[in-house]
């Protein structure tokens, strides 16, 4: 089975765990050398943040790519060619999640609702979003859905838009949701250092 197997190479990297500033970090450590980075909000165990960061093609340790949170740099060297509009202001893609749905908001985006249309490309497996005056095009993925090696659902897609930003939200599959309240019981059993003392206590 596809689901477990994703759990699995969670189970089996090495983890440390840090409380600090009312976020729980945990930091893990694959055998194939990739890193990954989560921080939960203490209260909630809302997903505030995922970053990765792998080998180099040199050996080398890689920068960190942001997957959900905040990009680290908004317009480092940034889309400038990639979208021309009289607004200096590019448009900003991020990843901010909920408990219960994948959600995405572009910021940046002054059209009304109606110009835009976000679809599901199930061959290609990916999202797109276009707009009627062919101002803005993006095509993204669900890497977790991809982990979990689960099908792409229309039905589980829709939009929204408000304050110059469209925010699209994709509803978690059952599979995912079960698998993550797996996986939080699980980093609570690791015991977390508290305010970045330094010694985070591995699993």
């Amino acid at each position: 089975m596809a689901v477990p197997s994703w759990l699995e190479r969670l189970r089996a990297a090495s983890k440390t765990a840090l409380v600090q500033d009312g976020k729980r970090k945990i930091h893990y450590l694959f055998e194939d050398g990739k890193e990954m980075a989560e921080e939960y909000d203490v209260k909630t165990g809302q997903l505030v943040s995922r970053r990765w960061k792998e080998k180099n093609t040199l050996g080398g340790s890689g920068k960190w790519q942001v997957e959900v949170g905040e990009p680290t740099s908004l317009l480092l060297g940034a889309l400038e060619s990639e979208l021309i509009k009289e607004s200096s202001s590019n448009p900003v893609f991020m990843r901010k999640d909920t408990l219960s749905s994948f959600q995405w908001r572009i910021r940046n985006l002054p059209y009304p609702k109606e110009v835009y249309s976000v679809s599901v490309e199930k061959e290609q497996r990916c999202c797109v979003i276009r707009t009627t005056n062919k101002k803005y095009y993006k095509k993204f993925s669900i890497p977790d859905l991809d982990r979990y090696q689960l099908p792409l659902d229309a039905a589980a897609l829709s939009f929204t838009h408000a304050n110059n930003t469209l925010i699209i939200t994709y509803q978690k599959p059952k599979e995912i949701l079960a698998a993550e309240e797996q996986l939080q019981k699980e980093l609570k059993k690791i015991k977390a250092a508290n305010n970045g003392d330094g010694d985070c206590k591995t699993q």
